[in-house]
């Protein structure tokens, strides 16, 4: 088997310096701050549920009037979970328009500055939302929904510049599993902040949101004085210049034509041998790019079904079972387990076979089988967790190799080889699109449960995972039978 310059050249992180090693720690812990304060929201539906709703959950106490007018904001507890759902569809749309926005933005100013006004701009706005409205008894419908659209875009500058900040520093020799790791930063943040929220939710939900937003707050001071974009900055030489001088050896991993001189687009993002300025590349430059298009409308159904577990799980596990909302909190985290193992090792595998889609494939149809079997989990809390655990890996895992290994391979392909401000616009693009299918299914999934069931949700995330499959199937085809070719040169060659 022909392995990957990385492979075969020592090991995987010999040629990295403490500065890849910082650079890796501090985007890391930056997304997983951002994360850890969105997990905090759904880890304490239930208890924003039952202060919205006092009549539905103190039936045995007659309450002041002066209680039941200042919290009183729905008549039942489904049409205020159906009002949660909104929130998080507002907040995911919101989201959306703000990472094309945020990506075009980060390849234009410096990506610190970017990344740091957003960590703390958001903690300030998650601090409004879920502490100060309780400290001050003030609860608007219309006021909530108006800081989750600011937040969403807020939160929506993490993950363009991180990705792009991490393209800098790492090239696409063992990226799968440099970013499979790295990707887990997603699931590490979830993992957090449901620590978090548990660990103090007993004091009440608004003391969730104050640990979260202060901590969040202090990793954007952070960021601010110690990350360093690119090895330029500090006099070492960019990824293109070290890949220069390597003998590639392999076709890339992302590339929309079998020879490159064959491929002739009708737009020119670098002119001759060599780039004396580097610019940006435009929005419709980006999507024209090979690849980008299937992968974002890919990314759109996969991270319907991923977020829809990442805001409902652990409400899914207290109104479904009947567990205590603590429990289900932590429980919750198998989930983010099984993505994180599931990215690594997915990522790792990639870059043995030198293309993505073929593996992507395979795990999207194993996660078939699995949602499947989540779907009639006994009430019994190991077994939930295996079959969580799973799940997480199938679905988990595919969703961080989409938005983080896959998105730098189409930012730094062969066509826009020199123009380096092209990652954080088409990885704004990709997770963007999968950002407005998640925010239209957030709303779905609390109207199909409130009107079907638990398992009609279940089977709408089948679909979605099937028609993630189906868009990117042309990708899969043409990687596979370039596999099996160069498997028969092989063997003709021996």
């Amino acid at each position: 088997m022909a392995w990957p310059n990385i492979f075969r050249r020592g090991t995987l992180f010999s040629r990295f310096s403490h500065h890849h090693v910082v650079v890796f720690l501090l985007t890391f812990f930056s997304y997983s701050l951002l994360h850890a304060s969105r997990k905090t929201f759904s880890n304490v539906k239930v208890s924003i549920s039952k202060q919205w709703t006092p009549s539905a959950f103190n039936k045995s106490v007659r309450l002041p009037v002066e209680i039941w007018s200042s919290n009183h904001l729905f008549p039942s507890a489904e049409e205020a979970t159906l009002f949660l759902g909104t929130l998080d569809t507002i907040f995911l749309f919101s989201y959306a328009v703000g990472l094309f926005i945020s990506g075009i933005v980060g390849d234009r100013l410096n990506l610190r500055w970017v990344l740091s006004f957003g960590m703390c701009s958001s903690a300030l706005v998650v601090f409004v939302f879920g502490t100060v409205t309780e400290w001050l008894h003030f609860y608007n419908k219309g006021f909530y929904c108006c800081l989750w659209i600011v937040n969403g875009l807020l939160q929506s500058t993490g993950w363009p510049c991180v990705v792009a900040v991490m393209g800098n520093w790492f090239g696409k020799a063992g990226r799968g599993v440099v970013f499979g790791l790295w990707s887990a930063c997603a699931s590490v943040g979830n993992i957090l902040g449901a620590c978090l929220a548990s660990s103090v939710l007993q004091y009440g939900y608004e003391y969730a949101f104050l640990v979260t937003a202060a901590v969040q707050f202090a990793g954007g001071i952070v960021i601010f004085f110690g990350l360093l974009v690119s090895p330029e900055e500090i006099g070492l030489p960019g990824i293109e210049a070290e890949e220069n001088f390597e003998e590639d050896s392999h076709r890339p991993l992302i590339n929309g034509a079998e020879n490159e001189d064959e491929y002739e687009p009708n737009y020119s993002i670098q002119e001759g041998s060599t780039v004396t300025q580097v610019k940006a590349i435009s929005f419709y430059q980006a999507c024209c790019l090979p690849g980008v298009i299937p992968y974002s409308l890919a990314y759109a159904c996969l991270k319907l079904v991923n977020y829809s577990f990442f805001f409902w799980l652990p409400f899914y596990l207290s109104n479904n079972f009947g567990w205590k909302e603590a429990e289900a909190d932590k429980l919750s985290i198998w989930y983010d387990v099984g993505g994180i193992i599931g990215g690594t090792l997915q990522g790792f595998i990639s870059d043995i076979l030198q293309k993505r889609a073929p593996v992507l494939a395979l795990s999207l149809l194993l996660a078939v089988g699995s949602l499947v079997g989540y779907s009639r989990s006994p009430n019994d809390k190991s077994i939930n967790a295996l079959l969580m655990a799973v799940t997480g890996f199938f679905i988990g895992g595919p969703s961080n190799m989409i938005s983080s290994a896959i998105s730098a391979d189409l930012g730094r392909q062969e066509l826009i080889q020199g123009s380096s401000e092209a990652l954080a616009t088409v990885t704004g693009i990709v997770d963007g699109t999968g950002s407005i299918g998640a925010a239209v299914g957030q709303y779905l999934v609390s109207l199909i449960q409130d009107n079907l069931g638990w398992m009609w949700v279940f089977y709408f995330f089948i679909l979605m995972t099937s028609c993630t499959i189906l868009f990117i199937s042309p990708l899969i085809v043409r990687e596979i039978c370039y596999l099996m070719q160069r498997r028969q040169a092989r063997i003709l060659s021996e």
